[in-house]
């Protein structure tokens, strides 16, 4: 009797061992992991702004582009105007979207799966098929012409499943109780979702934004067929212009501005960070006011 509480003890001990040394092998394969992304990516970061840094001068932010400075002011200002404006074409009706199948349609409803299945087939669709669609669409359809609108409605498009999804995401998130609660208090579906739901979403809402923004900076192909390629200060939003993605592929597929190319990407990337530092703070701050019941 002893021999065999003896033996199960030694069994349990030596898996209890094995357990241990498969965690800390994990922990460390995850740890690994992490750190080799980390300097991966500060790795990319470093590169492009060593070599990009350099060439940032008084005369590559000229108000004019010519063939003597390749100035990439007009690309960054385009860059500005059609994130802002495919941002508010997109957002406000993807979070109405998810809002609508969250908290308003049934759990039950075939077309909920249909209408997911389709976001997340879009969302993977190349990004040249959208700009072949603008073009048709957009360009020749409503003869906008290679403009900063039509090509700011086709990026519109483009993240309107991402931002659809991932503010779904954010909604689903949210714990069930917080609504119970509201409605314990007398308040209206209306009201829990404007008051309850939408602010405790706001982080993950807001991460769908910095996404679709990302998408929106680092696209060229979907512009190239929709915004055009003219290097220039846009007079209104039915002019053509170039965005720092396409100056930046533009520039180095000549061959002939590679320290400009270089520039224009580091401020792409300089740029990015921006918007993701100011997105991160508003949902922070979101998220704080919400926890201590300023919203």
């Amino acid at each position: 009797m002893k021999r065999a509480g003896f033996a199960l003890k030694r069994e349990y001990s030596l898996k209890s061992a094995r357990r241990k040394t498969l965690q800390s092998a994990l922990r460390l394969a995850v740890y690994a992991a992490a750190a080799m992304t980390g300097l991966i990516i500060l790795g990319i970061c470093a590169a492009v702004l060593a070599g990009g840094i350099p060439g940032f001068s008084p005369e590559i932010f000229s108000r004019v582009y010519t063939s003597e400075n390749a100035s990439m002011l007009p690309a960054f200002v385009n860059t500005l105007i059609a994130v802002a404006l495919a941002l508010a074409l997109a957002v406000p009706p993807g979070v109405f979207a998810a809002v609508y199948l969250v908290e308003y349609a049934r759990r039950s409803n075939p077309l909920l799966g249909a209408v997911r299945l389709a976001a997340e087939t879009l969302a993977g669709v190349p990004s040249i098929v959208y700009g072949l669609f603008g073009m048709l669409l957009f360009v020749v359809g409503f003869r906008w012409g290679y403009s900063l609108l039509a090509g700011s409605f086709t990026l519109a498009i483009m993240i309107l499943p991402l931002v659809m999804r991932t503010a779904e995401e954010a909604l689903l998130s949210v714990p069930d109780t917080y609504r119970e609660g509201s409605f314990g208090l007398g308040a209206g579906r209306l009201r829990t979702v404007t008051a309850v739901v939408l602010p405790a979403a706001a982080p993950g809402i807001f991460a769908g934004v910095i996404l679709a923004a990302g998408r929106i900076l680092g696209e060229s192909a979907a512009l190239i067929f929709t915004a055009g390629t003219v290097a220039q200060l846009p007079k209104s939003l039915l002019s053509s212009g170039r965005t720092l993605a396409v100056h930046t592929y533009s520039l180095s597929s000549e061959g002939l501005y590679l320290k400009q190319a270089a520039a224009s990407a580091a401020a792409l990337l300089i740029l990015a960070a921006l918007i993701n530092a100011l997105s991160f703070f508003l949902a922070k701050k979101l998220a704080k006011n919400f926890r201590t019941g300023r919203i």
